[in-house]
């Protein structure tokens, strides 16, 4: 395996749905060996789940470990509820060349420098439930401290599980969360809603079901794939005056889905401000 495609030892905080994906997807891409990874999980199941089935190391506290860490990107997956009383056990832990790496929704670098030291390279990462299965993607954000390296590095870690994307301006994460992390969710409420609508016309309630999900998991894998824009395939199964049509007409209008979409994207981007504030 080459350096260009190997994470360096991870010491990863919190091994819940979204820490125990990028473990279990390093470990199948061969990013990470199984000794390179030390886990802290105070959850005596998952910890044995991880320990028995891929031989990790693990500890129910940071003051535990018991194996050299050297120079280990420290990744927080945990949930942002509990990062007060979980963070601050790592600053012993701070030297100079270390990364940290968090996955945890709505906390902003600067709490990491507050907690863990002004100088410390942080790069906070927004990914999304898809990542769960290997096709998410994510936003990451870096501080001025953190390397070319640690960056390179980071993409691997996190390119585990899908895409990533970066920005420089730490503001726009909101917005980030708004159509991405949040985004999955808009597309869970467009399948119940087509195959609600399905059953309204008269189909039996699994086959609507089944006709939505696979219509727009299909839709999206075509949009992907295709060097056609979204706009272009839309206008592509849209025959003048016919049944596409006439459903368009009413998604499009002034009060349709467009101005749905950028209602609830302005409503969560500003929730995060707030909760980021609170």
């Amino acid at each position: 395996m080459g350096a260009d495609t190997n994470t360096g030892r991870v010491l990863m905080v919190g091994a819940g749905k979204m820490g125990g994906a990028l473990i279990e997807s390093w470990l199948k891409k061969q990013t990470t060996q199984p000794s390179d990874i030390v886990l802290v999980e105070p959850n005596v199941t998952r910890a044995k789940y991880f320990r028995d089935t891929y031989t990790l190391y693990t500890f129910e506290t940071p003051e535990a470990i018991n194996t050299g860490l050297g120079e280990a990107t420290i990744l927080f997956a945990v949930k942002p509820q509990v990062m007060d009383e979980v963070v601050p056990l790592y600053k012993p832990l701070i030297q100079p060349g270390r990364l940290v790496l968090s996955i945890a929704a709505g906390t902003p670098i600067s709490y990491f420098e507050h907690q863990l030291g002004a100088n410390t390279a942080v790069v906070r990462a927004m990914p999304n439930t898809p990542a769960s299965i290997g096709h998410g993607i994510t936003v990451l954000c870096a501080n001025t401290h953190v390397s070319a390296e640690q960056r390179a590095r980071c993409e691997i870690l996190i390119g585990a599980v899908g895409q990533v994307e970066w920005i420089e301006d730490e503001s726009l994460m909101d917005a980030v969360t708004a159509v991405s992390g949040s985004g999955p969710a808009y597309v869970f409420l467009l399948i119940e809603a087509l195959a609600q609508a399905g059953i309204s016309a008269g189909l039996a309630a699994d086959l609507a079901n089944r006709l939505a999900l696979t219509t727009v998991a299909g839709a999206g894998a075509l949009a992907e794939q295709t060097e056609d824009s979204p706009t272009v395939l839309r206008q592509n199964v849209t025959s003048p005056g016919g049944t596409t049509a006439a459903a368009l007409e009413v998604l499009m209008a002034d009060d349709g889905l467009q101005q749905l979409m950028a209602r609830a994207v302005t409503a969560a981007k500003e929730r995060g401000r707030e909760l980021a504030i609170a």
